[in-house]
């Protein structure tokens, strides 16, 4: 994180790339976990030469973080962050180990290298019911020398991993740099792709090389596509009980061993079976913190890998390029999402993150089976449109219920929102008219509903 750029939030956000979209990290929150961890190591990159003056650090928690920390594996996240892991490069089948040996000796090692006194049950702290001003997802860090302040750091984490600092300011990966082809809306979108002749997937292929060659750009998308199968073949496999007491199994490998041995070919909803098995893999896996991709976010990280695959599998034309066309095309959808609204849950319920999915996934699918770019709009809409309102309340704090079946409702509506398109032939709403319509919906919505487990199915279950 030591090379991350600072922008303000009135900054062009338009100068989004895929690579700020597609991150690789682990599970099983993108807000509540990636966003932490990466809060920690940049407050630890903050720290620099001061570091070997540290005796002591706290972490204190606000809002919706302290709310569902412990579901979320914050806690786990801040403290793997201030140990100097990256969520993109550290194995998940270290982590019980790392966070056992603080927990055990009292002692965190500042980036790796400063040994400071913590004590977790003293040193993090969960501020319940306590939010600060700029977004729900707060979290401070305070580093010590004796009783003395070393330095002191409030982040916020705004969705899909991305975090800001106190003043408003978004850290990025890559610094802005002027695009072939910026765009703001889908209303200017549209307008370029009509005005060069081009796809929405050539658009912002174009506009990533202001940061890389072509070549590079290809091979990350590969790397994305190659992930997200990844983790969906280990989720068809790795049986057990997901963590976190809700006793919840895995799902995924019976239902692959059903499908596999099935021989009712001739079922017409068969294919839609293996859809939800996709995206049931993938949330299966991120809720038992594993590697997966955010797409946006890691709450719906099943839903495109699901699309996708259900494409490269049941679709003629399926091809690497093609596949490499179908996240350029998201990406692209989920820039406009961050533009013009949020990927957060806790700012949008559940709509910003299955809904949010839901549409980039539409809208890829339609382009990659030959559907013009108004198609793919319409299909973007179409999969958010069906999708307003929607709450985010997790039972227990866990990414699980009902977050892993969501993201097989949200795949299937994704494959059904591109076939209507494909027959469309006239839009009334517009893309940019169900985002802003998702915007105000999420601003109404009460914060019981809005990652807090303080209503909904997250107090109901538990009283049933």
């Amino acid at each position: 994180m030591s090379g991350d750029q600072q922008c303000s939030t009135s900054d062009p956000v338009a100068q989004i790339s895929a690579v700020e979209i597609y991150g690789i990290g682990i599970g099983p929150s993108s807000s509540h976990t990636v966003g932490p961890m990466r809060s920690a190591l940049r407050f630890v990159n903050e720290l620099g030469d001061k570091i070997s003056d540290c005796t002591g650090v706290r972490i204190d928690l606000y809002g919706s973080l302290a709310l569902t920390g412990k579901g979320h594996a914050t806690d786990v996240a801040v403290m793997l962050g201030l140990s100097g892991y990256d969520p993109a490069t550290i194995d998940p089948e270290n982590i019980p180990s790392i966070i056992d040996d603080i927990q055990t000796r009292h002692e965190l090692r500042l980036g790796g290298t400063q040994s400071v006194l913590f004590v977790q049950a003293a040193h993090l702290n969960f501020r319940k019911h306590e939010f600060l001003p700029r977004h729900p997802n707060a979290v401070e860090f305070s580093a010590f020398n004796g009783n003395d302040v070393v330095l002191q750091r409030v982040y916020y984490s705004i969705g899909g991993g991305t975090i800001m600092d106190g003043d408003g300011r978004v850290s990025r990966s890559l610094p802005n740099h002027p695009l072939d082809f910026p765009f703001g809306s889908a209303a200017e979108l549209l307008e370029i792709a009509r005005h060069q002749n081009m796809t929405i997937a050539g658009i912002m292929q174009a506009n990533e090389g202001a940061w890389r060659p072509e070549t590079e750009t290809g091979v990350f998308l590969d790397l994305v596509r190659d992930t997200m199968m990844e983790s969906i073949q280990r989720g068809c496999l790795a049986d057990g009980i997901l963590p976190g007491g809700l006793n919840v199994r895995r799902r995924a490998p019976a239902m692959h061993r059903s499908l596999c041995q099935s021989s009712d070919q001739q079922d017409p909803m068969r294919g839609m079976d293996w859809v939800s098995l996709y995206a049931l893999a993938v949330n299966e896996e991120n809720a038992a913190g594993s590697r997966i991709v955010t797409a946006p976010t890691n709450g719906a990280a099943g839903v495109l890998p699901a699309v996708l695959k259900y494409f490269e599998k049941f679709c003629s034309g399926a091809s690497p390029s093609r596949s490499r066309e179908f996240l350029l095309t998201a990406a692209a959808i989920g820039i406009l999402y961050k533009i013009g609204a949020s990927i957060s849950a806790a700012e949008m319920g559940c709509q910003g993150e299955i809904g949010v999915a839901c549409s980039m996934a539409a809208g890829a699918l339609t382009a990659v089976l030959g559907g013009s770019n108004e198609q793919v709009a319409n299909a973007a809409e179409i999969g958010m449109e069906h999708h307003l309102g929607l709450t985010c309340d997790p039972v227990g704090g866990l990414v699980q219920i009902p977050c892993i079946e969501r993201n097989t409702m949200g795949a299937v509506k994704a494959i059904n929102a591109a076939r209507l398109a494909l027959k469309a032939h006239d839009q009334v709403v517009s893309l940019d008219t169900v985002i802003e319509t998702m915007r105000q919906t999420g601003a109404d919505m009460s914060s019981k509903y809005k990652e807090t487990s303080l209503g909904g199915l997250a107090v109901n279950v538990v009283a049933c």
